[in-house]
């Protein structure tokens, strides 16, 4: 694996190694010991999928309040996303910044997403796939988010957005 660094500071892409022949490729997409070199997360206590039919379904931006925060591993299967993940530390010199990377089946990115930080995509393509690690279990009552299209973080979407839950239509505004 390849480890990339963001310019959000704890937040990587991981690209794939494959080791490829006439039959495909093989690539190992976790390993604990890589993962542990990069002070990253090695215990994932969750996994979990999430499945889109519609091109332009935004699903976001979410996090877990502590004691409960959630680091992520996050990887598209099928189809295509705009990944967004948006900088909540205030002692980070990237506080509310944001970072967009596009995940794709094709192009096999993973995206590490830090504890404190938010988290959604955009779908780019019908009947979308999306695979997490999780190093939390889900919290309801931990549950927060940000709201999609607040001023104050200025995250431009690639599409118009087909299709949002209410909830997360009705995240409240930054101060």
């Amino acid at each position: 694996m390849r480890f990339l660094e963001t310019k959000l500071a704890g937040a990587y892409v991981i690209d794939l190694e494959p080791h490829e022949d006439v039959r495909g490729f093989f690539a190992r997409t976790f390993c604990a010991r890589e993962f542990k070199d990069h002070g990253l997360a090695t215990k994932f206590v969750q996994c979990s999928i999430s499945v889109n039919r519609k091109r332009g379904t935004l699903r976001g931006l979410h996090y877990q309040l502590p004691p409960c925060g959630e680091i992520k591993l996050v990887r598209c299967t099928a189809g295509a996303i705009y990944d967004v993940i948006v900088d909540l530390r205030q002692d980070s010199p990237t506080y509310w910044e944001h970072l967009g990377v596009e995940l794709t089946a094709r192009n096999r990115h993973a995206l590490y997403v830090p504890e404190r930080f938010a988290h959604g995509f955009q779908t780019l393509e019908d009947d979308t796939e999306i695979f997490y690690q999780i190093s939390e279990f889900y919290a309801p009552e931990q549950s927060a988010g940000v709201r999609f299209d607040d001023p104050k973080l200025g995250i431009q979407w690639p599409l118009p957005v087909a299709e949002i839950s209410d909830k997360d239509r009705r995240w409240p505004l930054l101060d």
